[in-house]
């Protein structure tokens, strides 16, 4: 299993990265990548995704946290949430990385983003 097709992912946005790494790798993570602004720390064969937030869009409205579901079908999903009226904040998207995916927030903020793998990622 890699961090791509792991079906249950918690990201979490923070204030300062390397301070972070540190406070994770101390009880226990280990640093699977990172890079100035993002990194994907493992527990097992779980995985724990850093943002680093930019500090001009820190509001109360910030979204803080999601957790990742890849999905089967990601239209299906997206139908799905945008059918029930569900606040968007990224809409479906083919991200760089590898995912086709969107992100919306539940009753109470928190985020909720739903993937699919991009097929050209998964033959390699």
């Amino acid at each position: 299993m890699s961090e791509l097709t792991a079906q249950l992912v918690v990201e979490v946005m923070v204030k300062d990265i390397t301070r972070s790494l540190g406070f994770y790798q101390a009880l226990g993570f280990e640093i699977e990548r990172s890079c100035e602004t993002f990194a994907v720390l493992r527990w097992d064969n779980n995985y724990l995704f850093l943002a680093q937030m930019k500090a001009q869009s820190v509001s109360s409205n910030t979204l803080l946290a999601n957790v990742r579901v890849i999905v089967p079908d990601v239209d299906l999903a997206w139908q799905r949430a945008t059918s029930l009226g569900a606040d968007v904040e990224t809409p479906l998207t083919e991200q760089v990385y590898g995912l086709r995916d969107f992100t919306i927030r539940d009753p109470d903020g928190f985020g909720i983003r739903f993937a699919q793998l991009v097929e050209s990622v998964e033959s390699v």
